[in-house]
């Protein structure tokens, strides 16, 4: 779906700002950026940290996992906590980077697992007792997936091509973009309400959340780029099973045109026929597809299994005609790189929100949900209270004490061109989605 570009509110000015706060810190870091990196994991300053981090939190790929939301009420102490324990990691000298033109991964024995090893402890995912040597033993390899964990990467304790970029994003970089979320976190002061829908927009998921627990999370997928899903708060009010789906004139223009160019049966082998101004139905013959503009129709999928937004559809107040929906292409949520819509966003286990958000709308068990949506039926539902829902952009959070995530910049609002690792993965699709 087409939308208006985010605003861009926190973004390279804050950064900078950021950059310029940073100051006396990082002339002493430039000091101590030659002392032997044995001396910085065994710096005092650091010691204080790790042993504080060894009493709170596990260091395995299960104990990222939580059922506080982002926006808990402990989001933004968390943020200013990891902050501070950046500071210490930059002050004392961060952390090398890893060097290697080998997968690593369990067995090998080079001398780049060494340098893992240094970059693993002074991030906090593998114990200093682990030792460092050219071995990637199973400590490393649980120290890698609990890294992976972290940075929204799949849990493979390998060192591919997206962790390694990962892993050698510098740690004053990294100090950097938590400064810049802590202040996206401090600017929301609303009450959220005891029951929303929170789409975090770099992670590519969402929470259900009710009485500050995450209820269920859902894998997402959002706008490319290109096609950016836009940042804002609204209220569900509606949920569509078995919807209609009317294409936005962009995606007319910029695929569907381009398609039955290719292939004249695209739209009846799609089930997506053509309506006038008045209603009327319109033969896809009649129409000349290699006109210089796109023909002034409507242009109606059907509801079916192959419709673009499956078998729901949940509406939402906005102004830029964004919605979230089910999708027909499952297999979309095993990817790592899930910035591939028009802007809408796509629900994995969709069945499962929608009778969370139903739970209070007479006669709509999931029994009845799945019937209706089994008869294939259009069937619109107003919800009996409507539920806020917001979609935010938050590329580093801490929903769990001394336990910091960070995702992809991907639409390049941090201000560092390294925190975007992704975003020249996005091409534009063969095939017409939302």
């Amino acid at each position: 779906m087409p939308s208006e570009k985010p605003s861009r509110g926190t973004n390279r000015r804050t950064f900078l700002a950021s950059a310029a706060a940073l100051g006396a810190s990082s002339l002493a870091t430039a000091a101590v950026g030659q002392v032997p990196l044995e001396d910085v994991i065994g710096d005092r300053r650091r010691g204080n940290w790790d042993d504080q981090f060894d009493a709170k939190a596990s260091r395995t790929a299960a104990a990222v996992s939580t059922r506080n939301p982002i926006f808990g009420p402990g989001a933004s102490a968390n943020l200013q906590q990891a902050v501070y324990d950046y500071e210490t990691i930059v002050a004392s000298g961060g952390w090398p980077r890893v060097e290697t033109t080998v997968k690593l991964k369990i067995g090998v024995d080079e001398p780049a697992v060494a340098q893992l090893r240094k970059r693993l402890i002074i991030g906090g995912d593998l114990s200093r007792s682990a030792g460092i040597s050219n071995s990637y033993d199973s400590l490393v390899e649980e120290g890698v997936k609990r890294f992976q964990a972290r940075h929204g990467l799949p849990l493979d304790g390998v060192i591919g091509k997206f962790t390694l970029d990962a892993l050698n994003v510098a740690a004053d970089t990294r100090l950097m973009q938590l400064r810049t979320n802590l202040e996206r976190v401090n600017a929301i002061t609303e009450d959220l309400g005891q029951r929303y829908v929170m789409v975090n927009i770099p992670a590519a998921y969402i929470e259900a959340v009710e009485n500050n627990r995450v209820v269920s999370r859902h894998t997402a997928i959002v706008g490319r780029i290109s096609r950016q899903t836009p940042i804002l708060d609204s209220k569900v009010y509606n949920v569509i099973l078995n919807p209609y789906w009317t294409a936005p004139r962009s995606i007319i223009e910029k695929d569907i045109v381009p398609l039955m160019r290719k292939d004249p049966t695209y739209l009846t082998a799609n089930k997506i026929r053509l309506f006038d101004g008045k209603n009327n139905e319109v033969d896809p013959a009649t129409i000349d597809w290699n006109a210089e503009k796109a023909p002034n129709l409507i242009f109606r999928q059907d509801p079916s299994k192959i419709n673009a937004m499956a078998s729901t559809k949940i509406n939402f107040h906005n102004p830029y005609a964004v919605y979230m929906h089910d999708t027909p292409q499952q297999g979309l949520f095993n990817k790592q790189s899930r910035f591939e819509s028009s802007g809408c966003v796509r629900c994995q286990n969709i069945r499962d929100l929608s009778t969370w958000l139903l739970r209070d709308t007479p006669g709509w068990s999931r029994q009845k949900i799945e019937a209706t949506i089994k008869s294939g039926e259009s069937t619109p539902i107003e919800l009996a209270g409507q539920v806020p829902i917001y979609f935010k952009y938050v590329t580093a959070w801490s929903a769990k004490d001394r336990i910091v995530q960070f995702r992809d910049d991907i639409y390049q609002m941090d201000g560092a061109k390294e925190l975007a690792l992704q975003t020249g993965l996005n091409q534009e699709p063969a095939v017409v989605d939302n």
